[in-house]
C-alpha cells in the first residue's frame, strides 16, 4: 500500500511560514532543490490544499519557460505540472493542470487512494496536513529543518489532541545547514 507524507520546511522554532507568510527564510539552493526533484518524482500524487495549489498554480505551469529557471527549477516545474494533483477545497470551482477537486478529507476515500497502485502521495499545506493529522492519515513526516529562528508565524504543529509515536527512518545535513528528518509512524 502507498503511504501519505507530509514534506515541509520549518525553521528551527518550528514554523512553516512568518507572520504574513513569508517563507523568504527558506534556504532552497540546487542541493536541497534536486533532493526535493528526486524525492517529488517518484510519488503517484500532490495532496494540497486550496492556498497551496493556488500558490504552485502561480508559478509552476509555465517555470522552466523563463531561462532564469534553469536546472532544478525547471525540472521541478515538469514534475508538478505532470504529477496527479488533488486539490481539497470547499470554495474552488475548477482546477487545470492535473488536478482533481476534492471537496473534504474522507477518511474511508483516503484509504481507499491509498490502496491504489502507484507511487506515494505527499501532502503539501499545513491546514490539510492538520486534517490529515486529526484523521491518522499520514504515514511518514519528512521535515527539512532550516537553520533559522523566525520567531513568530505558524507552526506546523498546532496544540493537538492525540499523540503520535514515531520512529525515525532518515537523517540527512544538506551543504547550507538545512537538516532533513525523516519519521514514519510506529
Amino acid at each position: 500500500m502507498r503511504k501519505i507524507i507530509l514534506m515541509m520546511s520549518v525553521s528551527l522554532d518550528g514554523f512553516f511560514e512568518g507572520p504574513e507568510r513569508q517563507i523568504d527564510w527558506h534556504l532552497v539552493d540546487d542541493e536541497l532543490h534536486g533532493y526535493f526533484n528526486r524525492k517529488l518524482s517518484t510519488m503517484g500524487a500532490f495532496l494540497h490544499g486550496r492556498v497551496t495549489y493556488e500558490l504552485m498554480a502561480d508559478v509552476w505551469p509555465t517555470a522552466d519557460a523563463d531561462p532564469a529557471n534553469a536546472g532544478p527549477v525547471a525540472e521541478f516545474a515538469g514534475i508538478w505540472r505532470d504529477m496527479p494533483k488533488f486539490v481539497f477545497s470547499r470554495t474552488l470551482e475548477r482546477a487545470d493542470w492535473n488536478t482533481t477537486v476534492v471537496r473534504e478529507v474522507d477518511p474511508d476515500e483516503m484509504r481507499a487512494l491509498k490502496a491504489r497502485p502507484g507511487g506515494d502521495m505527499v501532502v503539501g499545506g499545513a491546514d490539510l496536513a492538520a486534517s490529515f493529522m486529526r484523521h491518522d492519515l499520514i504515514d511518514e513526516f519528512h521535515l527539512c529543518v532550516h537553520p533559522v529562528l523566525i520567531g513568530k508565524g505558524r507552526p506546523l504543529f498546532p496544540s493537538a489532541d492525540a499523540r503520535v509515536g514515531l520512529r525515525l527512518v532518515e537523517t540527512r545535513t544538506f551543504g547550507n545547514g538545512v537538516l532533513l528528518v525523516r519519521y514514519a509512524k510506529r
